[in-house]
């Protein structure tokens, strides 16, 4: 039996808006890999590609007409700005080298290359969201943003899925060219030559000698010399495989923790243990059992692979792919010797957000956790190339939790600013360690990082001055390309500033369930992946029920929104490390999600009634672009105060918003939009 020719259309309408959505969310992940993969000036401001895809895509919808199909240049977009990064490529070679180009020319500065990421990335989005944005033109509002969830859902699937199996960009660009063919079927050769394009763009950068992609990083490995294999990640070197005695011999803070113990280690955890140095250290001096822990799996392999005392074939080792903090809170094993085992990322957590991988090994709470989880004669240690207040900020902090000045082993200062250290403290208290030397605290000792203020690399809570700047380079170029790339005058969304502000308000809370499920379960791919798909169920979820309900007082649904938000701000994130992890995952979800799910149902009443949601979405997309670039506000306050700032958004945007039966509308244009 066939359906009727206007459900026909609908369906193919509603699969064309899907794979449309699926693709806008993958290029947009697939951008913000590909920069950070060739980029180093990006590896720690990934969320310059996130906002600069908020505004690309609010232009895209802004831009959206019935009588124009961007369809056919989709994929075409897409290879043009992954070229364009490709060609801004810029790296360090080997330590301490000058940043490097393309084959080996000089690198384009830094002041040219972050501006033009941003452009080319603002670019590109609009295209794809304009494709985006006819389509949803054809659609009652909510019917739109329920399949544009949908669309975005299979996106982060896919793109998880691909990161599980570690399949490189060209695997990416295969399925982002196949979705913009399918777009742009019936418009001829532009179609088959984008796909193409994309396809061939990303084949450049997928392949090369010891070249690997883990979730996290381009991983580049290559044999330097006899003693010698080095790996890079994102063009910047990370480690180096050496046998045991060419690495004490030159680097001896290996084994400084070592020379500290009154008696041989028994159980030894290694968080951080990478290629597995530090473990075959560990075993050459007698460690029984070996927990060994490293986040990336790929670093992991290529140290099963290469490393040539194989401590990770050892029935000693136990090898865990994990957050080390994570891992830590899971478990009630304890160890006689922890090692955090210079665990220093080069990338942040993800896209949202400042976190780096690292970062919530280095608070109170964590050195605390560590403490819990030694025996009562246990030692910890940790080393790495330190900056001079960093390193004051650790040894002062493994006092405090402690009780007692912790050991220091000084080396070289060959990464000038920075100082090779070596910090052990044991449990016991002074005398549970042979110590000739103990640090004592400088002039300026910065207070420590905790679980709600994690950045142990910045000297205080102060905005650095390039960020500063950023943030209102930014703001400048995106009112310019706002108005340039709509050509819609600004007065045509002052009806929806109230929509304006719930986009800053639901980025902000989207930001805190990001660092909120970092800190409970880690901060692993994985786990990022799962809290983005959590947080898209829920808008479909509040989608479903706003279809179908509508409360009869126009208060509830803030009252509720308000309420809920009280109670994550009354329900510290680290307030939850106490329950076991099924607990301690009902008690994160409910207190996450349930502000997601409300503000959703807030912001689809309110949308429903709009008749201009492409003008709409403009006005939400750049109040999400404000609410990432407020994100940085946690610098200054810590992440729990950004829940006050969240509630206040939402109160005035419920006070500006529209009266019953008083929704503005601009005849004409009808969408849907992808934030809350």
């Amino acid at each position: 039996m066939s359906l009727p020719d206007d459900r026909r259309r609908s369906s193919a309408g509603a699969a064309q808006l899907i794979v449309a959505s699926a693709l806008m969310l993958m290029s947009e992940l697939a951008l913000i890999r590909w920069a950070a993969a060739f980029v180093v000036y990006v590896a720690y401001v990934t969320n310059l590609v996130l906002l600069a895809s908020f505004l690309g895509i609010g232009i895209g919808f802004l831009r959206a007409r019935r009588d124009r199909d961007p369809g056919g240049s989709v994929a075409l977009a897409v290879a043009a700005a992954s070229a364009l990064i490709w060609l801004l490529q810029a790296q360090v070679p080997d330590p301490g080298a000058d940043v490097e180009g393309l084959l080996g020319a000089p690198a384009p500065p830094v002041w040219l290359v972050l501006p033009a990421v941003f452009a080319v990335t603002t670019l590109t989005m609009a295209v794809l969201a304009e494709a985006v944005g006819r389509r949803f033109i054809e659609f009652a509002p909510l019917d739109a943003y329920r399949w544009d969830v949908v669309g975005s859902l299979i996106g982060i699937a896919a793109f998880t899925f691909l990161a599980f199996v570690a399949a490189p960009p060209v695997v990416w660009a295969v399925a982002i060219g196949a979705m913009g063919w399918y777009l742009a079927a019936g418009q001829g050769r532009r179609a088959s030559v984008g796909a193409v394009a994309i396809v061939a763009v990303f084949a450049l950068g997928s392949f090369g000698a010891g070249v690997s992609w883990s979730p996290y990083y381009r991983l580049s490995v290559e044999t330097r010399a006899a003693d010698r294999i080095s790996i890079h990640v994102n063009g910047l070197p990370h480690q180096a495989i050496r046998p045991l005695d060419a690495l004490v011999a030159d680097q001896p803070f290996y084994v400084a923790a070592y020379e500290h113990l009154t008696r041989p280690p028994g159980r030894v955890l290694i968080i951080g243990a990478g290629n597995g140095n530090d473990v075959a250290v560990a075993l050459a001096r007698g460690a029984r059992t070996v927990d060994a822990v490293e986040i990336d799996r790929e670093i992991l392999a290529v140290g099963r692979a290469r490393h040539p005392a194989r401590p990770y074939a050892d029935p000693r080792v136990t090898a865990h792919v994990d957050d080390g903090r994570a891992f830590l809170e899971r478990t009630d094993r304890r160890w006689d010797l922890i090692l955090f085992a210079l665990p220093d990322s080069l990338t942040l957590v993800t896209g949202q957000g400042s976190l780096r991988l690292e970062s919530y090994l280095f608070t109170t709470e964590a050195m605390e956790a560590v403490r819990d989880h030694l025996n009562a004669n246990g030692t910890f240690s940790m080393y790495n190339y330190y900056r001079p207040f960093v390193f004051e900020r650790y040894a002062a902090t493994m006092r405090e939790v402690f009780g007692n000045e912790p050991c220091l082993d000084a080396g070289e200062a060959s990464r000038a600013p920075r100082q090779q250290a070596v910090l052990t403290v044991s449990r016991a208290g002074p005398d549970g360690l042979s110590c000739p030397m103990r640090w004592t605290p400088g002039a300026d000792v910065p207070e420590p990082a905790t679980d709600d203020h994690p950045f142990p690399y910045l000297r205080g809570r102060e905005l650095p001055a390039a960020s500063g700047i950023g943030v209102v380079a930014i703001l400048a170029f995106s009112l310019v390309a706002v108005r340039r790339g709509s050509r819609l005058p600004f007065r045509e969304m002052r009806p929806f500033v109230d929509l304006f502000l719930m986009g800053a308000a639901f980025l902000l809370l989207e930001t805190q369930n990001v660092v909120r499920f970092a800190l409970l379960f880690g901060t692993t791919w994985l786990v990022n992946a799962l809290v983005f798909a959590g947080i898209l169920l829920s808008v479909l979820a509040a989608i479903e029920v706003s279809r179908r309900w509508a409360p009869r007082s126009r208060s509830l649904l803030p009252a509720l929104l308000l309420g809920s938000v009280a109670v994550a701000w009354l329900v510290p994130a680290d307030a939850l490390l106490i329950l076991a992890p099924l607990p301690r995952f009902a008690a994160a979800v409910a207190v996450a999600f349930t502000p997601v799910f409300l503000a959703n149902l807030v912001f689809a009443q309110r949308f429903r009634d709009v008749g201009s949601s492409t003008v709409a979405f403009g006005a939400n997309l750049l109040g999400a672009m404000v609410g990432g670039l407020a994100e940085y506000l946690a610098v200054l306050t810590g992440y729990r105060a950004l829940l006050l700032l969240v509630a206040a958004l939402y109160v005035v945007a419920i006070r500006l918003g529209p009266r019953a039966g008083s929704a503005p509308s601009i005849p004409g244009r009808r969408g849907a939009t992808v934030a809350a």
